[in-house]
């Protein structure tokens, strides 16, 4: 029997050691809990050292009580347990890291809005947390089949949901096209974060010509701040510089995007 491995992952102690024991009575079925994001990312960091790795996680989608997609998700610190890590900054983390781990949110009630970002995120499954143990292990199976679980009333409100982000990427897209090659580098130094002594330095320029270009990416992005610019380079799917390997702790610090 081929037993498949699961992580909960929820801050909510009562909750996640009571679904874990109910899984863990299945007899395909190895269940382990954490209680925070930094605990979750160290239990699949230490898996992959062992080689014992998870294929399924369970992500509570108010992890750390915050609404995941309207608040970016604070630092993770190694050693701090009480780090908060949004669900979707941790389902993006994950899914960046460890590809072959599939992902299932679990939810206090329906939503299209954060249904749509937690399959964006690279989620395969969407559940509300008071579902059948039998409903939520045919999603645990399922996901593992490379299956799409949503509960049949989110479909059109996720659907729509997509449909206008997809619209968006697509307005986005175009944007960023009409920058030159320069002016695309400067965006992706922007969308890591750094600042315009910190690009000058990274691309061998004067901070006088970084700011130039700075000014010309907004100008050409329709937009009028730095935020706003990196938010549209997001959403065209404009990742960072590459500062080198990284870590799924690393994709969440950046508050949830791949390099």
């Amino acid at each position: 029997m081929q037993r498949v491995r699961v992580l909960v992952v929820d801050d909510h102690r009562i909750f996640a050691e009571s679904l874990a024991a109910a899984l863990a009575a299945e007899p395909d079925v190895e269940v382990s809990a954490a209680g925070s994001g930094p605990a979750a990312l160290r239990c699949l960091e230490r898996a992959v050292g062992e080689g014992r790795r998870f294929d399924v996680i369970l992500v509570d989608a108010d992890l750390g009580g915050k609404v995941a997609g309207v608040r970016p998700a604070l630092p993770v610190q190694a050693a701090d347990e009480d780090g908060l890590v949004d669900g979707m900054s941790l389902v993006t983390g994950v899914r960046s890291v460890h590809p072959q781990v599939r992902i299932v949110v679990l939810a206090e009630k329906d939503d299209p809005r954060r249904a749509a970002l937690a399959l964006q995120a690279g989620a395969g499954g969407w559940v509300a947390k008071d579902c059948s143990l039998s409903r939520l292990l045919t999603v645990i199976r399922g996901v593992l089949r490379d299956e799409t679980h949503l509960p049949p009333a989110l479909l059109t409100g996720v659907l729509r949901e997509l449909t206008a982000a997809r619209k968006h990427r697509t307005e986005s897209e175009r944007l960023v096209e009409t920058l030159t090659p320069r002016e695309r580098e400067v965006l992706r130094c922007m969308v890591a974060g750094l600042g315009r002594k910190a690009v000058a330095e990274r691309l061998y320029l004067s901070p006088h010509t970084v700011r130039t270009h700075m000014q010309n990416v907004l100008g050409k992005l329709g937009v009028h701040s730095t935020l706003a610019a990196v938010a549209l380079a997001r959403r065209a799917g404009v990742g960072p510089v590459d500062p080198g390997p990284a870590s799924a702790r690393d994709v969440v610090e950046r508050g949830g995007q791949p390099a």
